[in-house]
């Protein structure tokens, strides 16, 4: 470990030569541009839906200025200097978004109550460098003496980790919606009538040519809502379907589609800025938005639900830190996003100033016809690619779940061998496509489509914006000032947002909570049921001094070959073994107690993956093997001769300071290799909760639904690849 330490210095104490720095530049920028087509899908696509989600009713020019200063002001303060600035600073080893901030929480104050949590202090590389030893905080000691302000936080993660999850079901239906919206082509009929007038002008081929598109386009322009529907579903569909082959296959298009874009809608509002209003940036004055409440009142109060979506995917900037780096992320907002949002705004607003009524459909009416079919491919594309970030994001998000025992275990395929982090989920992306499917096939318009994702984009703004805030106190130790003036101004505002957002449950602001009422039963009926067989299994443990007893019974034989026997708890052995031995009388002569556990860490480093203890036992070893929850829960080689060369490793450096005996040690290596040729069998308890009479009505509804879940879900073994001839399940009842 020294000379590790040693080599580390020199490195850094060595300067950065000329083209290192060139080099690391050209990385970052092309970073940059990756992160048009990954990170900023869903905010640089907000235009299409902003105006249309508002429910303005007869808007005057002061109207429209003040909405627009107050969408200048949200996504500066907002976009800018909350996420881009401050929020993208508190990752976790790199990875951000709401659980990794809960994470960030936990190991570096201790005040989680996640099993994996106990664990935690086990792995070196972390407890060393993350636990401070400076004073904690009245705030962090709080937190660990009270169950309840625990239990609140998790209650927080928990709810933006949803909320989320339900931005992956709303965001595909209403970015494809409104792109498809373009179809209904806002072609008056002089237009139609002057390309008719033309029709003698050509020759046969041109005349017939010209006679199709004039048909379709006269289609298009009264086509109804059912058919902008149905075709939205249809794009949906098949982009749920391509989900199996992996976003790297398709990868290369999004950042081009996305550059074109942030480039191409700019363009349009320039042109709508001078053609219509030049002086609408006169709209950033504060002052318009005083007035703007001062004449609207409650009126304006509700429009903020429609506002608010112009900073949805602004999240994206903080959970997507995995794939990127902060730099590359702060460039590209920066120097295009936060640009182009601004001048598309702007001639929007334009346009809208000059022709108030068009604001339903304040997108595509602000397109000059001469652009409009080239800025509809563009646009419907960008659409997908929004959609396919907050899918992916979702598959990320379902994957930590499951691995921080969170939610019941589902199949997650890695479809990129050299992007660890790219997954796909094939239960969770058909739910999503049938879900999404029914948002838009049941709440087809796009004003409540937006109402419920105002209630989402809100909700986690102003969740982060806690939590943030718990990291500014706890762990920054920034000045009571600064975090003061974070906390008011960002809770106020964000406060207000949701306010106005929660006046539209009715009118489909409910959806978002229902989607996640429902993911947050799941994952806490997950949680609770993981809980209760944990504590059982802690108190009714085996010592390996009970163990010693059990096999002393002349009863017992240890039979040939390697067992793993899985188990939840690592101080102390599973009550299955003492059901195991009891009615088995037997054991195998080389048996691995195997934990798998999950650190609140992103990763782990590979030299601690596997963990190997031994026993006063003869022949009985314990094994941990640790993951982070953006690790990979396979081995790239055989399980087992990985564990098995680990534990060789172990037992010829496990000598203390004593003289080693090579005789001794060469004989249990070699009682290794013979039982492994014997045969390897992996036993797992198949536990299930007897519900008596005497159990209260919560544990009856919540252990109840834990064992419909657990029953229904994929085993954990498979995941480790281990061969379903080698399996073997021990089922016992454990008392609730």
């Amino acid at each position: 470990m020294s000379n590790g330490v040693v080599l580390n210095l020199h490195f850094a104490a060595t300067p950065p030569s000329s083209q290192g720095k060139e080099k690391e530049i050209r990385e970052t920028l092309l970073l940059a541009y990756r992160t048009l087509g990954v990170v900023f899908g869903g905010l640089v696509t907000s235009p299409l839906y902003v105006y249309p989600s508002m429910p303005l009713n007869s808007p005057t020019e002061d109207d429209y200025l003040g909405i627009y200063s107050i969408m200048f002001w949200t996504l500066t303060l907002v976009a800018l200097v909350k996420y881009a600035t401050i929020a993208i600073h508190a990752d976790d080893h790199g990875e951000g978004g709401t659980f990794a901030l809960y994470s960030l929480l936990c190991r570096r104050l201790n005040i989680g109550i996640l099993p994996s949590n106990q664990v935690y202090s086990n792995s070196s590389t972390y407890s060393r460098i993350e636990r401070g030893v400076e004073a904690q905080s009245w705030l962090a000691k709080l937190f660990e003496r009270s169950i309840v302000a625990r239990r609140v936080l998790l209650f927080l993660a928990m709810l933006g980790t949803c909320m989320i999850i339900g931005d992956g079901i709303l965001t595909p239906a209403i970015s494809v919606l409104s792109a498809m919206d373009g179809l209904r082509a806002p072609f008056p009929s002089e237009v139609i009538f002057a390309w008719q007038s033309r029709l003698e002008l050509y020759d046969i081929v041109r005349q017939f040519a010209l006679l199709v598109y004039i048909t379709i386009i006269s289609v298009l322009a009264h086509a109804s809502a059912a058919l902008v529907e149905a075709l939205s579903a249809i794009v949906l569909v098949v982009l749920f379907l391509l989900q199996k082959f992996g976003t790297s296959r398709v990868s290369f298009l999004f950042s081009p589609i996305m550059g074109a874009w942030t480039f191409c809608t700019p363009l349009v509002g320039i042109y709508s800025i001078i053609h219509h209003y030049p002086s609408i940036f006169k709209a950033i004055s504060p002052h318009y938005i005083f007035h703007f409440f001062w004449r609207n009142g409650k009126a304006g109060w509700l429009l903020l639900g429609g506002t608010v979506l112009c900073i949805t995917g602004s999240e994206a900037m903080f959970a997507d830190l995995g794939h990127f780096n902060q730099r590359s992320i702060q460039i590209a907002f920066l120097f295009t996003i936060y640009p182009s949002l601004v001048l598309t705004y702007a001639g929007q607003t334009a346009y809208l100033i000059k022709n108030p009524n068009d604001h339903d459909d304040g997108f595509y009416k602000f397109i000059p016809t001469s652009v409009y079919w080239p800025i509809f491919i563009i646009s419907t594309s960008a659409a997908v690619v929004a959609s396919q970030s907050l899918i992916s994001a979702t598959f990320s998000i379902i994957k930590q779940s499951v691995v921080l025992d969170y939610f019941p275990r589902v199949k997650v395929v890695h479809t990129s061998h050299s992007k660890e982090g790219e997954v796909y989920s094939p239960e969770v992306n058909y739910i999503l496509m049938v879900l999404c499917v029914a948002v838009i096939l049941i709440f087809g318009d796009g004003k409540d489509i937006g109402n419920a994702f105002g209630v989402v984009v809100s909700l986690v703004m102003l969740i982060t914006t806690i939590l943030l805030t718990l990291v500014m106190i706890m762990i920054w130790r920034t000045p009571v000032v600064l975090v003061t003036l974070y906390f008011v101004v960002f809770f106020i505002m964000e406060g207000v947002y949701v306010s106005a957002v929660f006046t539209k449950f009715s009118e489909g602001g409910w959806i978002p909570f229902a989607i996640s009422f429902v993911l947050a039963f799941i994952m806490f009926g997950w949680f609770y049921g993981r809980q209760r067989k944990i504590e059982y299994e802690i108190t009714q443990k085996i010592s390996f001094h009970r163990l010693e007893e059990l096999l002393a019974d002349p009863s017992v034989q240890r039979v040939p070959g390697i067992c793993f026997f899985y188990t939840n708890i690592q101080d102390g052995l599973t009550p299955i073994l003492g059901h195991y031995i009891k009615n088995m009388k037997s054991l195998h002569k080389v048996t691995i107690f195997t934990t798998l556990r999950y650190l609140l860490v992103p990763k782990v480093d590979p030299h601690e993956r596997i963990v190997i203890k031994k026993s006063n036992l003869e022949g009985v070893y314990g094994c941990v093997i640790q993951y982070g929850y953006a690790d990979a829960l396979h081995f790239e080689d055989d399980f087992v001769s990985q564990v098995i060369g680990s534990l060789i490793l172990h037992i010829k450096n496990c000598s203390g300071n004593a003289e080693p005996d090579s005789q001794e040690i060469e004989q249990e290596v070699s009682s290794l290799e013979e039982a492994r040729c014997a045969g390897v069998v992996h036993v797992r308890g198949k536990t299930r909760f007897y519900i008596g009479l005497n159990c209260g009505w919560f544990d009856k509804i919540m252990l109840g639904f834990y064992e419909f879940m657990h029953s229904n879900c994929r085993s954990g073994l498979p995941a480790l690849r281990v061969p379903l001839q080698q399996r073997i399940e021990v089922g016992m009842l454990y008392e609730a």
